[in-house]
């Protein structure tokens, strides 16, 4: 009789720690993740002129949060936020090259164009920087704005031939983050259309 106190006791306190140890698991926040959407450009029309030369397509640099998967937010001025529960699927600059170069390929015009670590010899090389890769509210309403400061380079030379800065707005249809990815889908599409106009204008006159 003398053991079942003790016995009760360490049941009743295995309870404790037991349902003590229940409080403290962290709930898990399910994570989407999301491709940047993109439609096909229309391809230039057969008569176009082509341009003779290969071009080589680097990835946009960007640093701090614009170089990571988070879909980010500025609700206000300076003060950038990301979407809770919810990522790109691979980092912006990533999926901004990957978009123009689909848009080089769509629009027909320069069929030499190559992926920066291609070892195929280039003539001209495209760089940029990717400053702006978010949404902000403007009259209550999320507004996906995507800037890129863009530079062609003679590949032999170095020497800078042009350069271009490309500001792209587009207003989501709500502020759901399936809408709010959709509009940045249309930023980058029309931000690549001009891309490439600009580029193939500038190798052309080369």
């Amino acid at each position: 009789m003398r053991y079942r106190p003790r016995l009760s006791w360490l049941v009743a306190l295995a309870v404790v720690l037991a349902l003590g140890g229940c409080q403290f698991v962290p709930e898990r926040t399910p994570v989407a993740f999301y491709d940047l959407p993109a439609r096909t450009l229309t391809p230039a029309p057969s008569s176009a002129t082509q341009v003779d030369a290969t071009l080589r397509l680097a990835t946009p640099r960007a640093s701090g949060l614009l170089d990571g998967t988070r879909i980010l937010v500025v609700p206000q001025p300076n003060r950038p936020q990301v979407y809770a529960g919810a990522r790109w699927a691979d980092a912006m600059p990533l999926l901004l090259r990957d978009r123009l170069l689909d848009a080089f390929h769509d629009d027909g015009r320069l069929p030499g164009v190559v992926h920066e670590d291609s070892g195929v010899t280039a003539d001209v090389e495209l760089h940029s920087n990717l400053r702006t890769f978010h949404s902000e509210y403007r009259g209550g309403r999320p507004e996906a704005v995507i800037r890129l400061e863009a530079r062609l380079v003679d590949a032999r030379t170095q020497r800078l031939l042009a350069s271009q800065r490309f500001l792209h707005y587009q207003r989501a249809d709500s502020e759901s983050i399936e809408d709010v990815v959709d509009a940045f889908g249309t930023a980058a599409d029309r931000l690549a259309q001009e891309l490439v106009d600009w580029s193939l204008m500038q190798m052309h006159e080369r």
